[in-house]
């Protein structure tokens, strides 16, 4: 059940009934609906307005949004300046072809966002397009285009990890591991990726490992499929630095991003960081990777880099992938009709500057340590929560049938989807996930509200998600 998609209006003679006599009526107006939704056979719910935090529904009911639709909307919704600002821009221009033209507030979020690296991290260029896919597909095509203007021609292959998600455009997706989206289309992907083991403690640590020692494993495996596959064939490892939706903010045992680094730098490989989901702040720094003391070649952000208001992602380049273009070809080749749009760009520059003004990345540190403390006291000790993890405003519970062998539950059972739908009927809007163990088994669920959240806020997003758990957890007893 979707919950935070937001339709078109129905048709007029479509009128809003309460969720639980709606169920015909629904499935007449998927079927005459003329808009394509995620389900063919199950309505999204119809916003009608949406504020602060809560989004309010056509039936009545008001949804604290404690996931941001997808980790996206970090202001929350209506915020006037906002607002204000993507008006204005629409007012002066609201679209050139950028072969020809550009506009200042292009010119000024792609300052603002390089500036935000730092001088340490030498980010000096910035491509700005509608979507993470997007963004990660002119990140895989940079990657081999720097290869290609060296005369290393010879370097075709990709190397990523299980159970990350990086997009759904063909070769975003050839390199994720995300099996249920996937599916469909495993025939006809390219072949040129391999995938190594997740940095997933919870998982696949050993009882016997140290975190320093699961690390250093998994750098060894990492270096024995880059000899497998030849150094010199390879163009980029891809990583989430905090793995989103596909396994549930799984951050990466201390040392890993590190030898990570190391390792890349060594064979001559690039390093590109997928932050789409856990960037722009919402880890509590401006980008997550900093926590690691690690500087990647290429660096992707999507969703909070617009709060939501306007479709916008950003492939970010380190200084040596863009001195290699300038001195070969001197050109991207790679366009698309609507990057930099003049107005996504207005909105999304609005929205870092409320970031940055507002110390908002501070209060999401100090906010999700707030909250990291409420979902332990809170969950510890439930019967079928095996991990509470994440970072800033980005966390996750995953759920076991038994917390001491961590058996998941059989797909069947659903239970992350059970609580999901108990907290929305309560009024929260949390976002699940499954096949969170192997792609196949296992769930979670994952919260990450406005950076803007109040206190009393977080007090209901928990309250009501240990409601939700109490509800499935009876259901199962029941």
């Amino acid at each position: 059940m979707s919950t935070s998609g937001v339709v078109d209006e129905p048709p007029e003679s479509y009128t809003m009934e309460p969720v639980h006599e709606q169920t015909a009526t629904l499935h007449t107006y998927c079927k005459e609906s003329a808009l394509l939704h995620r389900s063919l056979a199950e309505l999204p719910h119809m916003v009608t307005n949406a504020q602060g935090s809560f989004l309010f529904l056509g039936n009545g009911q008001k949804i604290l949004d404690a996931c941001g639709g997808a980790a996206v909307a970090i202001l929350g919704h209506g915020n006037p300046e906002v607002i204000a600002a993507t008006v204005e821009q629409m007012q002066k221009v609201s679209y050139v072809h950028t072969m020809s033209y550009t506009t200042k507030p292009a010119e000024e979020l792609a300052q603002f966002l390089v500036n935000m690296g730092g001088d340490a991290h030498k980010l000096t260029k910035a491509y700005l397009v509608g979507s993470g896919s997007e963004a990660n597909e002119a990140a895989l095509k940079a990657a081999r285009q720097y290869f290609v203007e060296r005369g290393e021609v010879q370097r075709c292959y990709y190397v990523a990890r299980r159970q990350s998600y990086h997009g759904n455009t063909m070769g975003a997706m050839t390199v994720s591991s995300n099996l249920a989206r996937k599916a469909p289309y495993t025939d006809v992907l390219p072949s040129n990726v391999s995938f190594v083991s997740p940095a997933y403690a919870y998982r696949y640590q050993e009882a016997d490992e140290t975190e320093e020692q699961y690390a250093a494993r998994l750098i060894s495996e990492l270096r024995q499929e880059f000899l497998r596959i030849t150094p010199e064939k390879i163009i980029s490892f891809i990583a989430e630095p905090v793995v989103g939706a596909t396994s549930g903010c799984v951050p990466a045992p201390r040392g890993y991003f590190r030898g990570v680094r190391d390792l890349c730098e060594e064979y001559g490989i690039l390093l590109h960081l997928d932050e789409v989901m856990c960037g722009v702040g919402r880890t509590g720094t401006y980008f997550a990777f900093e926590q690691e003391g690690i500087q990647p070649d290429i660096v992707t952000i999507g969703k909070g880099l617009g709060g939501g208001y306007v479709p916008i992602s950003a492939m970010l380049l380190g200084d040596k992938v863009v001195d290699s273009l300038r001195r070969g070809t001197s050109a991207f080749n790679h366009g698309q009709t609507f990057q930099a749009h003049p107005v996504a760009c207005a909105a999304a520059l609005a929205v870092q500057k409320i970031v940055k003004r507002d110390h908002l990345l501070q209060r999401c540190a100090e906010c999700g340590q707030k909250l990291g403390r409420m979902l332990w006291e809170t969950f510890a000790d439930c019967r079928y929560v095996g991990d509470i993890r994440g970072r800033g405003l980005f966390w996750a519970m995953e759920f076991v049938q038994d917390p001491s062998t961590r058996a998941p539950f059989p797909k069947h059972i659903a239970f992350g989807a059970r609580i999901h739908k108990a907290a929305f009927d309560f009024g929260v809007a949390i976002y699940p996930g499954t096949g969170t163990v192997d792609g196949v088994n296992g769930d979670h669920v994952l919260i990450a509200p406005p950076f803007t959240v109040s206190d009393e806020e977080l007090c209901l997003l928990v309250s009501t998600l240990k409601r939700a758990y109490d509800v499935a957890e009876d259901s199962l007893d029941g």
